[in-house]
């Protein structure tokens, strides 16, 4: 698959666990939010509403970044 570069701001926190991540692991991240970038260009609905869901849903599930650090160790 054919990628390019592109710079997002991000919180402290979320930067702190890509760049301590393995390589595997930002890659993982990577593919991660590539697909939910696409998905949302596909959505009907507007970006800040499929992102506000997204966060919902994340922390509902109980979703830290703890969490999904451990499950990209996977």
């Amino acid at each position: 698959m054919e990628t390019q570069t592109i710079t997002i701001r991000v919180s402290p926190e979320a930067a702190r666990v890509y760049k301590t991540a393995t390589a595997e692991q930002q890659r993982k991240l990577e593919v991660l939010l590539s697909l939910k970038l696409a998905e949302v260009a596909r959505a009907p609905r507007p970006l800040e509403e499929v992102m506000d869901e997204i966060g919902r849903k994340a922390q509902a599930r109980g979703l830290t970044p703890e969490i999904l650090e451990s499950l990209l160790d996977d």
